[in-house]
Order: structure tokens, then sequence, then C-alpha cells
């Protein structure tokens, strides 16, 4: 059970200030005429959402007080997202609550809102078995998901894993409400009628807050009676959405800055602490100036390990500064350069590999060598140049831990750091903080590892928070890869009618998952994948395009150098090599590249409409020659469902400038089905393609010496609010199942950049980032 406490991020605010719920929601009301709360001090859990003082349950996902107030319990991560807004909007939408009532609650791990679907997504990661048919691994997943926990957020499955069951929540109350008023007016329950927090049948009128506590004790409905119309908002025609139905609820809280991020958390006592890790590799600490630190003031404290040494201190500026001054140095790494790396998996992907996807008859097809081409394109690792600084709070006393962490695998690192300062999982209580961006940085669990030895060794609560040159070194990059692709031309139709992608990279997929679930080190996850096939890591290298011939190979590489995920994950690197060499493929026949890809969507009616409203928006004059215009098409697949999917047609309206590129505009038309919330999904379309932008202008230090260099956002060809290009997107309104909109954009705007580029200088550029990145 999680201690009842308030973390304040100001010092001296304290669990007796007076500030309820209540005054929460009057004090936004007056602010801004719209009532919203964002609740992130800890409570009393035992695995679920448990009612405080005046508050009443109905199950996992929420309270209702007598105040009127609906609480809704979030599992999953807010990291710039927006799923402390759709989630409980599912539920609000269910019950017929007012949208002002409503308060957000994140909640620690627990195995009653499990992510089942994640869980099926990642099996071949944690389950060692081989398949035992669809309804026993059904099973098993459920299973695991619910006995572990598993609660992470990540892949865009946050819909899909949870939509139904907020949904259920929200309908369950909704029914209980009902049935309470109807045993007080002696009618049934089902002649009642709820809509804005109000329970009404006939003349009879009576509030969620007047209700709560008879409704609480009535024996739910099952199944939960669930509204007809799926919730849904219908995008308006040239751009002209609907008027905004649910506002974000944590934006005010962004807005004033009171919102409680990781480094906002304070704790009588605490001290901060920074760190040095060693270079990639197997580092030992070798040396550091132990009197350099005593000379700082406020220091109070250095801890050393094997591979980093931290000091803690009163404020993170002294700490850092006395790391500085002691010049810690390393010894025993391997000396770590990322161009070989490059120069080894280019020289792989002309091999064959495993095959992990056929269609047809590739191998025949492209035995023919006439207008047959090949390109081969390399991704460099890209680290993840999240906001928010890595940070952990944590505090340990007479045996249990308590840890502060924006988390998106909580289990995990609340498991990892138990086991690391000695005690079980049940003896650490876990508080969840949004996370400032993550792009699955928060995966990793190092930190709060890190953060549970700190405070068990210096007896007091400590803040870790990493500098920015050590988030570059120990939080491992998104993989480096080479893509050859060889497509075969129809001599009549000048259309591909074979593909063959070979993709060379490590198993990281599987290392990812290594670490996850394995709590292995960096070091051990790479040998424990060295040499497998990893189908995950080449999701997104079947064209979306239907070529009667396909085949996908995968060329396992071990390198020295630790792999993660990163926003947009493989199909980020498998769309841009396909829709640059499709570019390179429609140059090279002499055809307009919208119409050359149009040509081949005859039952692709989805994407051939994307794609044309794209061209119509963008003005597009054809990618001639000087024009600027660049275009890609991206079809993401979901698994779980065949007719699902996203999809988005991006233009892009570049040209070369000093230092590299200049992106003047990105236009994007999106089919991502049924949309829930339209005001989210254009933020997180808009959010990715700007992603993409640093996808393709930088985010990829060189690994000199295993040290990243440039190690900070310098140098890393980020946009900027200076040099962010216009952004025009327009959503297809579809009935089609939901898809998370998160990743869409990323993969979506480094081709079509790319593709620009071309049709601005005439160079093709077979590179990911475009332009190089200067070390610093």
């Amino acid at each position: 059970m999680a201690r009842r406490e308030r973390v304040s991020p100001h010092p001296g605010s304290a669990s007796g200030s007076g500030l309820t719920r209540r005054k929460l929601l009057a004090g936004a009301a007056v602010a801004g005429g719209l009532a919203v709360a964002w609740v992130l001090w800890p409570r009393t859990y035992s695995g679920i959402l448990q009612p405080g003082e005046g508050e009443y349950g109905f199950g996992a996902w929420l309270t209702v007080g007598r105040d009127g107030v609906i609480t809704v319990a979030v599992p999953q991560l807010e990291m710039g997202q927006g799923v402390t807004t759709l989630l409980p909007q599912l539920v609000a939408g269910e019950m017929g609550a007012d949208w002002r009532q409503i308060a957000v609650l994140p909640v620690p791990p627990n195995g009653a809102q499990p992510n089942a679907v994640l869980a099926a997504r990642w099996e071949s990661l944690w389950n060692p078995l081989p398949s035992l048919g669809a309804e026993a691994d059904d099973f098993l997943i459920e299973r695991f998901a619910h006995r572990n926990a598993f609660g992470a957020t990540a892949d865009g499955t946050t819909l899909a894993a949870y939509e139904l069951p907020a949904r259920e929540a929200g309908a369950t109350a909704r029914a209980m409400l009902a049935m309470a008023a109807a045993e007080r007016w002696g009618v049934r329950w089902e002649e009642c009628e709820v809509q804005g927090g109000i329970v009404m049948q006939g003349n009879n009128r009576a509030t969620f807050g007047e209700l709560a506590q008879e409704a609480a004790a009535m024996s739910p409905p099952d199944p939960p009676p669930l509204r007809p119309e799926d919730p849904a908002e219908i995008p308006g025609p040239e751009g002209g959405d609907a008027p905004l139905v649910y506002p974000r609820l944590d934006l005010p809280a962004k807005v004033d800055g009171s919102m409680i991020f990781a480094g906002d958390v304070r704790l009588p006592g605490m001290l901060h602490a920074s760190i040095r890790h060693g270079p990639v590799g197997l580092p030992l600490l070798d040396s550091f100036d132990a009197d350099a630190a005593a000379r700082i003031r406020g220091v109070r404290g250095v801890v050393k390990s094997k591979r980093w040494i931290a000091v803690a201190a009163d404020s993170w500026w002294q700490a850092d500064r006395a790391l500085s001054a002691m010049n810690p140095r390393f010894k025993g790494a391997d000396s770590l350069d990322s161009a070989p790396l490059m120069d080894q998996l280019s020289q792989a992907a002309q091999n064959s590999g495993e095959v992990i996807y056929t269609r047809g008859d590739t191998a025949a097809a492209l035995a023919d060598g006439d207008a047959v081409f090949t390109a081969t394109t390399r991704i460099s690792p890209a680290i993840h140049a999240a906001l928010e600084p890595t940070s952990a709070t944590a505090r340990f006393a007479d045996g249990r831990l308590e840890l502060w962490v924006a988390s998106q695998a909580p289990t995990a690192a609340r498991d990892a750091a138990a086991a690391a300062v000695g005690i079980s999982s049940s003896k650490v209580e876990f508080y969840p903080v949004p996370a400032g961006g993550s792009f699955d940085a928060r995966l990793e669990k190092q930190q709060a590892i890190e953060a549970a030895q700190l405070a068990k060794v210096l007896g007091r609560p400590v803040q870790l928070t990493w500098p920015r040159g050590e988030e570059a070194k120990a939080l491992p990059p998104r993989t480096p890869v080479a893509i050859a692709i060889t497509a075969k031309l129809d001599p009549a139709s000048a259309l591909p009618i074979a593909w063959q992608a070979r993709i060379a990279c490590p198993a990281t997929t599987r290392e990812f998952g290594a670490r996850l679930f394995d709590n292995a080190t960096p070091e051990a996850a790479i040998e424990a994948a060295s040499g497998l096939v990893d189908p995950l890591a080449c999701e997104g290298a079947v064209p979306c395009y239907p070529i009667p011939n396909v085949a996908v190979e995968h060329i396992p590489v071990t390198l020295p150098l630790p792999t993660a995920r990163l926003r947009g994950n493989s199909p980020a690197y498998t769309a841009f090599a396909i829709e640059t060499f499709m570019d390179e493929l429609a140059a090279r026949v002499g055809r307009d590249p919208l119409l050359y890809r149009l040509e081949q969507l005859g039952r692709e009616p989805r994407l051939a409409a994307i794609l044309q409203r794209a061209g119509r928006l963008a003005e597009w004059d054809g990618g001639s020659a000087g024009s600027g215009q660049g275009l890609a098409l991206v079809r993401m697949e979901d698994s779980g469902n065949a007719s699902g999917g996203g999809h988005i047609a991006c233009v892009a309206k570049a040209r070369a400038a000093e230092g590299g590129l200049r992106v003047d505009r990105l236009t994007a038309v999106v089919d991502i089905g049924r949309i829930v919330n339209l005001d989210i999904a254009r933020q997180q379309i808009e959010g990715g393609l700007l992603f993409g932008v640093g996808l393709a202008a930088g985010q990829s230090p060189v690994w000199e010496g295993g040290q990243p260099r440039p190690a900070g956002f310098g140098g890393l060809g980020l946009p900027t609010l200076a040099t962010a290009p216009e952004v025009i997107v327009e959503f297809v309104a579809s009935q089609a199942p939901s898809f998370d909109p998160g990743e869409l954009g990323v993969a979506a705007a480094p081709p079509a950049i790319a593709n620009a580029l071309f049709a601005a200088t005439g160079r093709r550029i077979r590179t990911l980032p475009l332009i190089e990145s200067t070390p610093a």
C-alpha cells in the first residue's frame, strides 16, 4: 500500500495546506471557465484505485465523490500524447458525465488495468515457448499481463488496449447510478436518462454526487450497457473541424507550471545528485580527484559504482560542478566508433538473410537481370532528445523504497530498483509522474536503479538528474541500419513487379526485450540477442503497394553499441528506405512521383484517396526539377485488425540552405479510421512530423572512442521555433478501426523531405540523417 502523502513541487507545501479536489476544480473554473483537475499526489493503493474520504468506488477505473467529482484512474504514462484526456473522455462519454466534473489520477502498476494488447504484440520478447494455438496463447497473454501488472505505455496501444475497458467502466457506473435513482423514485432503471452529470426520469432529477453512496452498493450489470454509437469526432471538410468538445485536462497545469514532473518532486531532507557514466563498452571507474568534491560547498556525499560515479549535494548545480572538478576517468571500454559500424552494416546488407516475409516468387522474378535496380540506404543511430532531462527521486528507509519516476514500463522499473537495493518488489511504493517527452526513452530504467542505490547508500531522499551528455551516453540510441533494396520493373508498365529488401541491423527489439523483461545489462542483452532473427526490427518493410513478388530478409549483425526503441520505431527507417527508393524508380522511368505511386494503388482506395488529396492540398506540381517538392506515402499495419492501420500521405517543400537543409512546409493527409479525439490526433500528427524533421536534419551523434559527439542538443539539427516548417494536416472521415496517430508523422516526414531535396538539388540522398552531424 502506498503511503498517503502529497508531494509538492515547492518546499514547504504540505498535505495540511487545505488544497482539495473541489478547490482545484473551483480555481480552474474561475480562471478559465472550464473546471479541470490534474491530481498527482500519491494515494493509498491496493493495486487498483481506492476511494478517498467522501468518495465511493466503482471498480478499478473510477470513484465518484459526494461533491460530484469523478476521479478516473489512468494506468498509462502521460508523456505529451494526451492519454490523461483520452481515457477519461471515454469514461465520461459512456457515463454521461459533465467534462467539468472529471479529475485524473495516474496510478501505479496494477493487475486490474494491464495492457494485454502490448503484451500480445511483444509476446516473443517475454515468452520463450512456441505457439500453443490461438486460444491457449490468448490465455497465456492475459495471465501474463494481469499477474505481472504489465501496463507499459508503448507502440501506440493505449486506445486498442483500454478503449473497451474504459467505456465499460463508464457504462457500468452510469447503470449503477441509474439503479440508485430508480430505487428512490420507484421506477425501472432503464427508464432513466443520464447526461451532464445528472440522472433524470420525468420530472425527477439527481446529481451523481447525491447518488454516489447508494449507487456504489448496487450490483453492476453484466454485460455493461454500452452506448450504441462508438465515440467519434468527425473531421470537417477542408480542415474545418467541429468545436472542441474535450479540452486536454493536463494543459492548464502545464501552462501555469503547477504540473509535477520527475524533476519537480520535493521531499523533506532531499539531496540532489548528478552522475557520470563511462563510455560505451564495459568501462570501469579508474580514478577521480576526491579532494575536488570537498572544495565545493554543499556537497554531502560521493557514491561510486564500478561503471559510474555520482555526487549528492544541496543543489544539483553544486553536485554537477563537483563532478566536473573531480574529473572521473574510466578504463577498459571498447573504443567504439560509429563510422566502422555503418560500413559493417552496409556490407552485411549485400548478403542474404533470414526471410521473414514472402509473397510470390521474388527470387525467380529477379533472376532476369533486365530492368533491375538496387539501392542501399544507411540509417545512423538516433537519440531520443526529450525536452525533460532524465530524472528519478528515491527514498529508502526501514527496508522500504519509494520511487517517483516517469516510466513507460513502471513494473519493470519498480522490480529492477528493488533488486538493485536487495528488497522484494512488494516493499516498493511507486508513484507515477508524467514525462516531459520520452520518445520511448522512458522504457529504460537505469535512472530508477541508480536513484534507489543512491538513496540507500546516503540514507536520505535523493533526486538524481542526468546531465544532457549522460543521456546521450547512457540511454541506448535507435539502432543503426543498412537496407539494401532490389526491384524489378515490368517492361511494359515500368511498375515494380518484384521487390527484395535486405535489412542489416542487430536484433534490436530482442535486445530491448532482454533489458526490459530479464533485467539484463546492456552488454548482456547484446549477447542474448546476438545472431537472432528479429521480425519486430523489420516492421514496415513490406511496401504498401500491391507488388506481386515481395521478400523481406533480416541479416542480424551484432554490434558493440546497445540499441533501443525510438518514436516511430522500425517503420521510421523502413519507410525511409522504401519511399526514397520508390521516388528513385519514378525518376528513372521519367514519371511524376505522385502519379507513379497512384498507378499502383488500384486495389488500395484508402491510400489512393489520401495521396490525391495531399497532392491537391499541397498544390503538387509534378515534383519537377527545381520545385523542391517531395512526397511519401506510409501505411502502418494494425496487427490485430486486417481492416485497420494508419495511413498518411505527406508532401514536403524543402531546399538546401546554409548548414544543410531548410524545410518550409509539410502538408499531410491522414486516415486513422475512427477518431476519438480530433484535437489530440492533430497534435500527435503535427508533433510526429516535427520529430521527423529532427530525424531528417540530425538527432544522430557521431560516436568517437565510445563517446557521442555532440552530446547535448546543440549541433543535433533539431527544429526550433525559427526553423520549424509550416505544418498543414487534414484528416479523412472514416469508420475503419481506430489507429494511434503518434508514429505516423515520424515515418512520413524524412522520406518526403529527402525526395524534396532531390527535386530541389538533383542530388539523391540515401542516408538518414540527410546531413551529417558535426562533432562539437
